[in-house]
């Protein structure tokens, strides 16, 4: 019961933050601000340090991950963020770090076994994601 809240709770700050940073994309045309509330949200779900964490080539964050035991729902959440900040970063002029993004989403997603190009960040994906994701948990 403890984990399924916890996992809830996580799912529910996921979709907020990525909500809210379509929102500053979109709406306010601010993709690095946009960008940067992603990061916040992967560094509170992963509960390490994000930037440390963000810094990683993307092997290494699958490997951290593994050993710690995120669980994999919570890892498929990770990595359609840093996709869809690989994205905002693009638009933000940076595309070096929307590279790294893009890359460590794909490692994460092989990690997990689970299909990731870019229409699984559409709104409307998303909000199939998040449903479905809620759905499990009950």
């Amino acid at each position: 019961m403890f984990q399924q809240d916890y996992l809830m709770r996580i799912f529910l700050q996921f979709a907020e933050a990525i909500r809210r940073s379509m929102l500053k994309a979109n709406g306010e045309q601010d993709p690095a601000s946009a960008a940067g509330m992603l990061e916040a949200a992967v560094g509170e779900a992963t509960e390490l340090d994000g930037d440390v964490f963000l810094s990683l080539a993307p092997e290494s964050m699958t490997s951290i991950l593994s050993v710690s035991g995120t669980d994999p729902r919570v890892v498929e959440y990770i990595a359609r963020s840093l996709l869809l900040e690989s994205e905002y970063l693009k638009d933000a002029g940076q595309p070096e770090k929307a590279e790294l993004r893009a890359e460590q989403a794909a490692a994460l997603a092989q990690s997990c076994g689970i299909e990731l190009d870019e229409d699984a960040i559409t709104p409307e994906e998303l909000d199939a994601f998040f449903e479905e994701s809620q759905r499990g948990l009950k």
